[in-house]
């Protein structure tokens, strides 16, 4: 029931998150979707249109943290703000443009997943010709392949261990309540081990300066401030942000 319950979240969040992004490429604005068969005393194995309802204002206000766990917007998100801190201006670029950048990336990561989730169980369930349950189990499969392609397996075995779960004898077993904190889990590892590959140019950039101010009894001048430029100047000079992104989008294969 559990896995039902997070399957039906993950399903009405991406397309609350589809539907969104189509109509802010389309830029049209007659997009409407019927919730069930709008009949709220017809049964046919749906939920009554009132707890459709509330169901669905619910998974809205979800959208974010289903974003955020099961794609890779993690990830991403990490790695700018580290290579933020390691430049040295905390501040900039600021965190609205940090979160809009790491969306849009996610969004052209995350594409061949959603366009699967879109033509294989979005577009039949809303045409009817599949009835929930199938839709659920179809709009899965898309992120349990994804999640499961980045996820470590030590990381894995290490949740299957915590919930006491038989080990599952295919990647179908695994239960979305082990490899959903798995997946978060080898992506912060992943995260952090680019964050700390970011951090080394830059740190060097940072004892040289520091070596060359104490030489010229300059003590109290902060190696940080002058340091600063150089940084910056290393990085425009190699083209980071493309470098960056490129690496980012890489890394998922």
């Amino acid at each position: 029931m559990n896995r039902r319950r997070l399957g039906l979240l993950l399903l009405m969040g991406t397309a609350a998150l589809f539907v969104a992004g189509c109509s802010s490429t389309t830029g049209q604005s007659d997009i409407s979707v019927q919730v069930g068969n709008g009949q709220a005393s017809s049964g046919n194995g749906q939920f009554a249109l009132s707890l459709e309802l509330l169901v669905a204002i619910t998974v809205l206000s979800l959208v974010p943290a289903i974003l955020m766990l099961a794609t890779s917007f993690t990830r991403i998100a990490v790695v700018l703000s580290l290579l933020r801190s390691a430049i040295g201006i905390p501040n900039l670029p600021p965190n609205q443009v940090i979160l809009g950048l790491s969306l849009f990336l996610t969004l052209f990561v995350m594409s061949p997943t959603f366009s699967k989730f879109n033509n294989d169980a979005l577009q039949p369930y809303l045409n009817n010709t599949i009835d929930q349950n199938t839709a659920i189990q179809k709009g899965i499969d898309p992120f349990r392949q994804f999640m499961l392609k980045e996820t470590r397996t030590e990381d894995l075995q290490v949740f299957i261990d915590l919930s006491k779960e038989p080990r599952p004898a295919t990647s179908n077993d695994v239960t979305l309540e082990v490899l959903l904190p798995a997946f978060v889990v080898s992506e912060l590892k992943t995260a952090f081990t680019m964050g700390f590959l970011l951090y080394i140019p830059f740190l060097i950039i940072d004892l040289v300066v520091a070596s060359a101010l104490m030489s010229m009894g300059m003590v109290m001048v902060s190696p940080t401030q002058i340091a600063l430029p150089f940084k910056l100047l290393l990085f425009v000079m190699v083209d980071g942000w493309v470098l960056v992104v490129q690496s980012l989008v890489r890394s998922f294969g």
